[in-house]
């Protein structure tokens, strides 16, 4: 499972012209989904976004998490992220998970997020959708759950 996890000051997510979620301070994270992810992905996702100490403090130090500012996350599936341009010049997405297990786990990390104390705001899952964010910082972060040992 690959996560862009973005700090922002606000994002959107539109699908054909309607807001379907916003939110101010916090983050916007870009979810991809891979065949053989499974509940224990998800779970490291979860926790990394939930709890990653990256806002500023007093001192302008990155130090504080989403419990110490009381922000917001909006959790968008983004399947091009499991895509695989190493040859031609076409993406394969073959890795890419099938669309019922991909919805599945994306919900579960919401979810998850969510059980944390995050308020968590959601794309539309396979939905043609326009993203909007302003990146604060900016800080963008990578997060890999097969890079989690």
């Amino acid at each position: 499972m690959i996560a862009v996890w973005q700090r922002v000051s606000e994002a959107r997510v539109e699908v054909n012209d309607e807001i379907v979620g916003r939110v101010g301070k916090g983050a916007l994270v870009l979810l991809g989904v891979e065949s053989e992810d499974t509940d224990v992905d998800a779970a490291f996702i979860a926790e990394k976004c939930a709890n990653l100490r990256v806002f500023d403090d007093q001192d302008g130090r990155l130090n504080l998490s989403f419990a110490d500012i009381g922000g917001e996350l909006l959790l968008v599936s983004q399947f091009t992220l499991c895509a695989d341009c190493r040859k031609g010049r076409r993406p394969s997405f073959i890795k890419a998970a099938a669309p019922d297990e991909a919805n599945r786990l994306y919900e579960l990390v919401a979810d998850m997020i969510r059980a944390k104390g995050v308020e968590v705001k959601t794309g539309r899952f396979q939905a043609h959708m326009k993203v909007y964010l302003v990146n604060d910082g900016p800080v963008t972060l990578l997060l890999d759950s097969r890079k989690r040992f």
